[in-house]
């Protein structure tokens, strides 16, 4: 009878175990990554003509115009050098300074 009581504690010892892993892999890699496409989110909602970005590919360029999930960005000094892309594809904006 012992052996059967001894047992059920160690399935619950286990459970615990288990939430306490599950618990630790959100606040430690859940959480902080949904927190970040919030504010990936939130930084390409306020994208707006003229602004001056960073691609994820590593280039800077300007954007030229907006649409509902595409900008059209224009890159270096040469105005012929305008790429269409995904806004996701923006990983940093940084807003002209108003003078």
């Amino acid at each position: 009878m012992n052996t059967l009581l001894a047992g059920g504690a160690g399935a619950a010892g286990m459970i615990i175990y288990l939430v306490l892993i599950v618990a630790f892999f959100y606040f430690i890699l859940i959480r902080p990554q949904k927190k970040e496409q919030k504010k990936h989110a939130a930084m390409l909602s306020t994208i707006e003509t003229g602004d001056s970005v960073l691609t994820s590919g590593g280039f800077y360029g300007t954007i030229i115009d907006v649409t509902d999930d595409t900008v059209i960005v224009e890159f270096g000094n040469n105005k012929n050098c305008r790429i269409p892309m995904q806004k996701s594809a923006i990983a940093q904006v940084e807003k002209p300074d108003a003078e």
